[in-house]
């Protein structure tokens, strides 16, 4: 940038001597050069306030460096500021000298002059015509041509015109007599001679050139009086038209020119002062600009050495023991610069080695965090007095508790898990106590948890558990949920129950029913009517109980060898529509109503066992709202709703009954759990077997308005089709 400057100063020099080069690219010149000075200055100002604030902030060698900033500045400055003032004298007399005051002062009163002199012969005929429109005031306006005439040769002017109020011509005399379209005054000039009564306009001189001389003339309007009594009271205006005397006009354009042409001369002469002094300047600027650099350059090169070892030291202290930067040169401050180099590196090897390890560390426990957060088990890591230290998302997930909101806290005081922290408590106390007496290093045990918080399902959730004690007296829990693994256990026993109770009971069923049927066709009419009455009956008992004993296998059957199902895209509205005939008013004891969505989109499901659980449901909630005569005899509703937040068809079926108590609702799922008189408990194990078939979500719960169980509502949830 100093460079630049520089050639760009000595084109500015080269300008000023060469006047073409001047007048074609000083401008441009001095111009890119106030640009390239405002850069420096921007540089100057900034390289200054860097200055500034290391010695504000306290910075090692910071005072050094300003104070070789201020000696080289000064050394730059002074001499060139004591050249820029004696120059800027010189230059401001000497061009002052360039230049005539006196000759200035004539041409001044030469072009006033002539300007008073122009005035005056205007004001002459202004009042000249005032005074001729004497003559026309009794002058009809058909004899006014006459009385023109005589006016302009009183006058000696080329043209006197008549004009009427509205600028219309009226009489004319001279050379516009010959003028088909003269030029009239102007609205403005009618307007000014109403309230002047007259005036006077030097036409022909606004070019400034001699082709004005047979141009030039003086224009006087003046209002002609009113006339008397009797005439026309129409205002009219006598126009006056004379020319200037040549000799007057060809001295007067001279005396402008000369005066115009020494102005022009004097601007140049503020232009030279200008370029002059802004080349100074600009030389000022370069030479402290340079003084600065050269300061800072200097600077830097001995205080390089010093500023290094400083900032490595306050590096090392900071704890950054990267490779420190140092100086080649051979003497002692680069020797120094050398071995701290040294000393620094051999710091950052044993640092880096033990960054290493602490990364293998870091590594081996990130692996293990995130094995524990993809662990279907729960783990929590608990204190000596039952404190959550630690867990994962299984444990949260298992229990249904935000275990991640509750680090520090007991165990035991969160609702729902304190019996289970309690026995888990016992359970690790026991351990320590007996450790001694076996070689175990954990233990393990079953729990059993009724809905671990408030608001969760009712079901029971089965957990096995496992215990071990931690470095600093950490005691780690780990857990796993095997409700579902139960519950398999149960329905395949319950099945294979089913299975031969279904084998060994079927058998014996229809000889008994044909044996009875044909001991009644043998014995009918054969015995007294008391006797035959007696038989009717007691084969009626035994047919009527070898029914019901055929609908029981059967149902043991359905449950023990449910067919896979045959998901489709199913509509559960049309389903439910189609197997409501089943149930109209006058079939049922109990109506039923329906409430259909019908924003739901088809589901997955198979259309047979789909109506198989449509069935069970209604008929229980029939004979569950039956059963309540103290209730109100409502109907049983059947409801379908599209849940768009979760992207999945709801199936409910609510009754009017006494609701399930707290025992069932546990284990409203498992075979033969019933509260039914007549019940054989199935119904809800196929809803819930076939639902699983489906990848539904079934629920149980007693509806509750203020304290009053008002029925029960079991719902099912199922995936959309896609």
């Amino acid at each position: 940038m100093a460079l630049i400057g520089l050639v760009l100063l000595v084109l500015l020099a080269q300008a000023t001597n060469n006047r073409e080069l001047y007048e074609r690219n000083y401008g441009r010149l001095f111009a890119i050069n106030v640009v390239v000075a405002i850069l420096l200055l921007g540089v100057i100002t900034w390289v200054s306030l860097r200055l500034l604030v290391r010695l504000r902030q306290g910075r090692f060698g910071s005072r050094l460096l300003v104070k070789l900033a201020a000696i080289f500045a000064l050394v730059g400055f002074a001499p060139g500021l004591l050249i820029y003032v004696v120059s800027y004298q010189f230059v401001s007399r000497s061009i002052e000298s360039w230049f005539d005051v006196k000759v200035e002062g004539a041409l001044d009163a030469g072009v006033n002059l002539g300007r008073v002199t122009l005035d005056t012969l205007a004001n002459d005929l202004a009042n000249k015509t005032r005074a001729a429109t004497n003559q026309l005031t009794e002058t009809p306006d058909a004899s006014a041509g006459f009385f023109l005439e005589r006016i302009r040769e009183q006058l000696a002017a080329t043209d006197v015109v008549l004009w009427g109020s509205t600028g219309q011509l009226i009489a004319s005399a001279g050379q516009s007599r010959y003028d088909l379209n003269p030029e009239r005054p102007t609205t403005q000039q009618l307007r000014t001679l109403r309230s002047q009564r007259s005036n006077a306009v030097i036409e022909g001189l606004e070019d400034g050139t001699l082709n004005a001389v047979s141009n030039a003339r003086i224009k006087a309007f003046a209002v002609v009086p009113s006339p008397g009594v009797g005439l026309s009271s129409e205002t009219r205006y006598l126009q006056v038209t004379q020319p200037l005397p040549p000799s007057l006009v060809v001295n007067a354009i001279a005396v402008t020119e000369a005066n115009r042409e020494y102005q022009e001369r004097a601007l140049g002469r503020d232009g030279l002062r200008r370029m002059y002094i802004g080349t100074l300047t600009l030389s000022l600027f370069m030479a402290v600009f340079g003084a600065v650099l050269l300061a800072v350059l200097l600077g830097n090169q001995i205080a390089r050495p010093l500023l290094l070892l400083a900032d490595g030291v306050r590096q090392v202290a900071a704890g950054d023991l990267t490779p420190k930067a140092a100086l080649q040169s051979k003497d002692e401050l680069g020797g120094l610069t050398r071995s701290f180099a040294e000393m620094t590196q051999q710091l950052a090897d044993a640092r880096n080695a033990v960054q290493v390890s602490m990364e293998a560390v870091n590594a081996a426990r990130a692996n293990l965090q995130t094995i524990l957060d993809n662990l279907t088990a729960g783990v929590i890591v608990l204190d000596a007095a039952g404190h959550i230290l630690s867990s994962n998302p299984g444990a949260a997930r298992i229990l249904r508790v935000p275990l991640d909101s509750q680090q520090g806290r007991p165990l035991k005081s969160m609702d729902g898990l304190q019996d289970f922290a309690t026995r888990v408590q016992a359970q690790f106390e026991a351990f320590e106590s007996q450790q001694g007496q076996h070689a175990l290093d954990h233990w393990q045990q079953t729990f059993e948890l009724d809905g671990a918080m408030p608001g969760a399902p009712p079901d029971t959730i089965t957990l096995v558990a496992r215990g071990a004690e931690l470095p600093g007296s950490a005691r780690l829990l780990v857990f796993d949920d095997i409700s579902e693994i139960v519950s398999a256990q149960r329905a395949q026993a319950w099945g294979e129950v089913a299975r031969r109770l279904a084998h060994e009971i079927k058998n014996p069923l229809t000889p008994i029913q044909l044996s009875a049927e044909r001991l009644e066709m043998k014995l009918a009419g054969k015995l007294t009517d008391t006797d035959g009455v007696m038989l009717t009956k007691s084969v009626k008992t035994i047919v009527d109980q070898v029914d019901a004993m055929k609908r029981l296998v059967n149902e043991f059957r359905d449950y023990a060898r449910l067919p896979a199902a045959q998901l489709r895209p199913l509509d559960l509205n049309a389903l439910i529509a189609d197997l409501l005939h089943l149930y109209a008013p006058e079939n049922a004891i109990v109506p039923v109503t329906t409430e259909l969505d019908p924003r739901c989109p088809p589901i997955q499901g198979d259309a047979q066992q789909l109506r198989q659980v449509v069935h069970n449901l209604l008929q229980n909630a029939q004979d569950a709202t039956e059963a309540n005569p103290s209730g109100p005899r409502q109907s049983v509703v059947i409801r379908t709703q599209w849940l768009e937040a979760a992207h999945r068809v709801r199936l409910s079926v609510l009754d009017c009954g006494t609701g399930f108590p707290e025992h069932i609702l546990k284990r409203a799922f498992e075979p033969y759990v019933t509260t039914k008189p007549r019940g054989t408990g199935l119904g809800l194990a196929v809803v819930k077997k076939i639902a699983d078939e489906h990848g539904a979500r079934v629920d149980l719960a007693n509806r509750v308005t203020d304290g009053t169980i008002l029925g029960a509502q079991v719902s099912l949830s199922f995936t959309v089709a896609s």
